[in-house]
């Protein structure tokens, strides 16, 4: 068994068909085909249905190629130890980041990357928290982006910044004609929200608790300039993050309301799973990252002291 043959398997599961896989690889279908029927030789299990059109893998290769997936990671880990005491960080690796949060460093990050870490190849991911939790165990995504804290026992998160929300107010609502809006007398009916960002653990609004009013307006599959599209068109209101202010024009940062008693505010983290150790390229993943987020919104640890595993 070797590292070239779990590749190759993992490039199969994730094409379903032989050429695409082999093409990945750069190698030819005969010999892909042929180190991949070696290795289930050697295991004395099929791996692969061949009788399926796409091909698909048997429900113990499903397992197998979960297994190659982290053994994979972890000889990349493995190698970037042995990179730790070179200057330049030299590695590939995938980063998701939630929706809500994409927006606003992805951008910046592959410029900013890219400039400081040129040997460095990273694929930025755009997934729901769910989705990246899921990756991050199965090693297909070796760091995330996202709100926390998550409770999840298998990963460690690392606190990047706190984002503070405020309210964007349609003219016609109520609360237009005040200058800041207590967080206890928001009325809900009239809330606009997204499923993904707002439903957010410890924060100060509890949108998602069985109190919530069951004509709630919820829009599932959208962006924050989808929200305030909506309130522009249907009036209320809705929450968005402080760094989107920037993206609204002149017009639509005079319906922005601050919210107070307390303000609402979300803690974005660099979140990896528990026994991720390539400690100096999570560290060039934060710097990056502290280079787009205004100063005062930075976690104070990780402006002083670099991250430790």
């Amino acid at each position: 068994m070797t590292l070239q043959q779990l590749q190759y398997i993992i490039a199969l599961d994730r094409h379903r068909h032989f050429v695409k896989a082999a093409e990945e690889c750069g190698v030819s279908q005969p010999t892909l085909s042929a180190m991949i029927a070696r290795l289930e030789e050697e295991l004395d299990l099929k791996i692969f249905d061949r009788t399926k059109q796409p091909v698909e893998p048997t429900p113990l290769g499903a397992e197998v190629i979960r297994q190659a997936r982290i053994v994979l990671q972890q000889s990349s880990q493995l190698r970037e130890l042995v990179q730790q005491g070179k200057e330049n960080v030299e590695t590939h690796f995938n980063l998701a980041v939630i929706p809500t949060v994409a927006p606003y460093i992805v951008p910046r990050f592959i410029e900013f990357f890219k400039k400081s870490y040129p040997k460095s190849e990273v694929s930025i991911l755009e997934m729901r928290t769910d989705e990246i939790t899921r990756n991050l165990k199965e090693a297909t995504v070796d760091m995330g982006v996202l709100a926390t804290p998550l409770l999840d026992p298998d990963l460690l998160e690392i606190p990047l910044y706190y984002e503070k929300f405020v309210a964007y107010v349609s003219p016609s609502d109520s609360n237009y004609k005040k200058n800041e809006l207590p967080a206890t007398e928001l009325p809900l009916r009239h809330l606009w929200v997204l499923q993904e960002g707002h439903c957010l653990r410890d924060q100060v609004f509890n949108f998602c608790s069985p109190d919530f009013p069951a004509d709630k307006k919820i829009y599932e599959a959208g962006s924050i300039d989808n929200l305030v599209r909506i309130v522009d068109t249907n009036g209320g209101y809705t929450l968005i993050p402080q760094l989107h202010l920037p993206m609204l024009s002149k017009k639509q940062r005079s319906h922005i309301r601050p919210v107070i008693s307390p303000p609402p505010v979300r803690e974005i983290s660099l979140v990896i799973y528990k026994d991720f150790y390539r400690e100096k390229l999570l560290n060039a993943v934060a710097d990056t990252i502290k280079q787009i987020i205004p100063t005062d919104m930075l976690d104070t640890r990780l402006k002083k002291f670099a991250i430790k595993l």
